[in-house]
């Protein structure tokens, strides 16, 4: 990429300048380092936008300068390159911090693809952790996690809907963080040294729902010996959270409508006209333009509710969230049950990633807990995990093309790509497409591995 600035660390003068020429000639800026000591002490003096660090060298080895450039850098793109590489090696590499490896020999090709997209990565990554800073310094978002560009799209919406006095609705969901929205709408508010009430509509059947929000006269139905304030009284001058209000019956929506339009209620059995000033945030994992299609919402509370609306992604739409989001869990249940516990393995991460979360952040936040309780060492295995995780771990996925614990990445590349083939019935181009690398270099590595008959004709199709 045209400028980019690219530290080479090899202890091979002839692979270094190779890669230098080849890598130089597709717009990189390119420098050397010739072992581990010299590439820690380069990155000391500048920042490089990004490094290929070789993993066996002399005086310092790949693993440790890659420990030491996270001491100094803990953003900048690392990719390992290796010709010893095996599983191991390369969960190591990882876990101290790579963002990827590449296996010698090297396909110049398919290396130059990763790299640009482990620098476009990065700049996406950059880019909105300066957005969310921006807005951080001006708004209070605590507990909500996320740089995605679905969630940045959310904390620029609340930084203009919050300070005002619109009506929130908030679409979502279950588990996607609907109350934190509604928690971070009020805590930027001109009310937010006054309360925020919550209510959930759908614990409660429609008599005791409509006593909590409007309250009670004593004596207005068997029960009430005393008379009761509602939500709606005691967020006076606050907000009132309303969720799961698509399950709300339409008698009580009748009457939620007067008070949005009127501010004002009467209790149950009560004749007392009752005057509030509140904001209401609501909350509904339902579609309610189909509810109210289907007749089961009032069209008119609805288009009252839906002044300002805001829709969470569910998190299998931000998975690049999910390592955040795991961190953040991690870090509170390992001080909430005092374990000594240091992060995930990176097949963990690779199974959240590769997990659909019917359940949400909701569904991750239980699982970072149960692994943290369940976990005996520094880090958490995919042992750990609940059972339906634990079948996406790096071991399962592995099984499903022959490769097991200890095979070189030569031998791993093969079986993967015999794999794909068979997975595609031969079609080359397919296997291509799904193996990530242009259709000439998958047809370089099959004369490369003698895959296949070696009189058939090339395939051309």
């Amino acid at each position: 990429m045209d400028g980019k600035s690219l530290l080479i660390v090899d202890d091979e003068a002839g692979h270094r300048q190779m890669l230098r020429a080849y890598l130089e000639d597709e717009g990189f800026k390119a420098s050397e380092a010739a072992d581990g000591l010299q590439a820690v002490a380069a990155v000391k003096e500048r920042a490089f936008d990004l490094v290929l660090l070789d993993l066996k060298m002399p005086r310092m080895d790949g693993l440790e300068a890659l420990r030491q450039m996270r001491a100094i850098s803990t953003a900048m793109p690392i990719i390992m390159m290796t010709a010893y590489g095996t599983i191991e090696s390369a969960v190591e590499a990882i876990k101290a911090g790579a963002q990827d490896f590449v296996a010698k020999p090297l396909d110049m090709e398919a290396l130059t693809l990763k790299m640009r997209k482990v620098l476009h990565i990065h700049e996406l990554e950059q880019g909105i952790l300066v957005q969310q800073e921006r807005l951080d310094a001006r708004f209070d978002f605590s507990g909500i996690i996320g740089r995605s560009p679905k969630m940045v799209e959310i904390f620029e919406t609340l930084a203009l809907v919050a300070p005002t006095e619109a009506t929130v609705l908030i679409l979502g969901e279950s588990g996607t963080g609907k109350e934190l929205i509604a928690n971070a709408v009020h805590q930027n508010s001109p009310r937010r040294k006054n309360p925020l009430v919550k209510l959930n509509c759908a614990a409660l059947q429609e008599s005791l729902l409509e006593s909590e929000l409007f309250g009670h006269e004593r004596g207005a139905f068997t029960g009430a010996v005393t008379r009761k304030e509602g939500r709606f009284q005691q967020a006076d001058g606050g907000t009132i959270f309303l969720d799961e209000i698509g399950d709300m019956t339409l008698n009580t929506q009748a009457k939620m409508l007067r008070v949005l339009q009127e501010k004002e209620f009467e209790p149950v059995g009560g004749t007392r006209t009752i005057k509030v000033d509140v904001r209401v945030i609501a909350a509904t994992n339902k579609d309610l333009t189909q509810e109210v299609q289907a007749g089961r919402f009032r069209e008119d509370l609805y288009y009252r509710l839906n002044v300002v609306s805001l829709t969470m992604p569910q998190l299998r739409e931000r998975k690049e969230d999910i390592p955040l989001l795991a961190d953040y869990f991690l870090r509170i249940y390992v001080e909430k049950n005092r374990r000594a516990i240091k992060g995930f393995e990176p097949g963990v991460l690779d199974a959240f990633q590769r997990y659909h979360w019917p359940g949400n952040v909701r569904e991750l936040e239980n699982a970072v807990e149960r692994a943290v309780i369940m976990c005996p060492r520094e880090y958490i295995r995919i042992e750990d995990l609940p059972l339906n995780l634990r079948s996406l771990g790096p071991a399962a996925v592995a099984s499903e093309v022959g490769i097991k614990a200890g095979v070189s990445m030569r031998d791993m590349e093969k079986q993967l790509i015999i794999k794909t083939l068979e997975e595609t019935h031969g079609n080359k181009s397919k296997a291509a497409r799904i193996l990530g690398i242009s259709r000439r270099t998958l047809l370089n590595k099959l004369q490369e591995y003698r895959i296949g008959d070696p009189d058939e004709k090339p395939d051309i199709s």
